[in-house]
């Protein structure tokens, strides 16, 4: 990873994201080998939510994180629930292997995109066990279709957020300490398969839902957002929340939301044996 992109959204990350499915535990669980002792290493890991998800699958699971308040958040929720076999590490993706050892699994959970992503696949790739796998977490594909579930609250004004965002930070959207130069997810496919590994396997997660937020929630989520992150207001911060929070207060007047959750999908590129 190149500059921190959500600098300063580690106490907003966990509240304000939108969850991944309940099903993905058990669905990585049925698509992976996990005899003997697996390890797991999960790179770009956040504040550890994929990491402390799967943990209780593996031997040992390792977050690496660029973000020093994503790593302590990471260890205050593994300590919280009380997961002894989470180690956590603060270096760039760029910086592997860090003397990190040999894993099985290496989990990208929507963090490849902001990386050196052919420099990360090369060093990733020596990383693994033969038969191990590189696996993409992506929520960018369509969803399984169903029957809508109506909503009892109103969405979150995306647009008019966006607009906000625009007027306190110009048309072009920003990450990190300068404009984006990473963060669109695109060619991973070609990536991998030039690093060495196999063709993907892809396997979908269904996780259609509603869930509740409230206005703090939906606050939450654009600071844990890299285009919004607090960092990137400077001395306006103040004044983008209060205006941020006028606009939400008119969008839903109780102060309640209701936002649909997505399908994602695990992408498992293995290392041939």
């Amino acid at each position: 990873m190149g500059p921190v992109a959500v600098q300063g959204s580690a106490p907003y990350y966990r509240r304000g994201r939108l969850p991944y499915p309940s099903g993905l535990h058990d669905i990585f669980a049925a698509h992976a080998d996990l005899r003997g002792r697996p390890r797991l290493i999960d790179v770009g890991c956040g504040p550890g939510i994929v990491a402390l998800v799967l943990a209780d699958l593996f031997v040992e699971v390792v977050g690496v994180d660029p973000d020093p308040g994503m790593i302590a958040e990471a260890s205050h929720v593994a300590k919280l629930r009380e997961v002894t076999n989470a180690t956590w590490v603060q270096r760039r993706a760029e910086e592997l292997p860090a003397g990190l050892g040999v894993f099985r699994y290496a989990i990208f959970a929507q963090s490849f995109h902001w990386m050196e992503r052919q420099r990360v696949a090369r060093l990733v790739f020596d990383m693994l066990e033969p038969g191990g796998a590189f696996v993409h977490l992506s929520t960018d594909v369509a969803d399984t279709p169903h029957g809508e579930v109506p909503l009892a609250h109103p969405e979150p004004p995306e647009d008019q957020i966006d607009a906000l965002r625009r007027h306190y930070l110009g048309a072009v959207r920003r990450a990190g300490q300068g404009y984006l130069r990473f963060g669109t997810p695109s060619g991973e496919r070609d990536v991998l398969q030039e690093a060495g590994f196999e063709p993907a396997e892809a396997v979908q997660v269904p996780g259609r839902a509603v869930v509740e937020r409230t206005e703090d929630d939906v606050v939450a989520g654009v600071f844990a957002n890299s285009g919004t992150a607090p960092h990137l207001f400077g001395d306006r911060l103040v004044d983008f929340e209060r205006d941020l929070r006028t606009l939400l207060a008119t969008a839903s007047p109780t102060g309640q939301f209701s936002q649909r959750t997505r399908d994602c999908e695990l992408l498992f590129y293995r290392r041939p044996l």
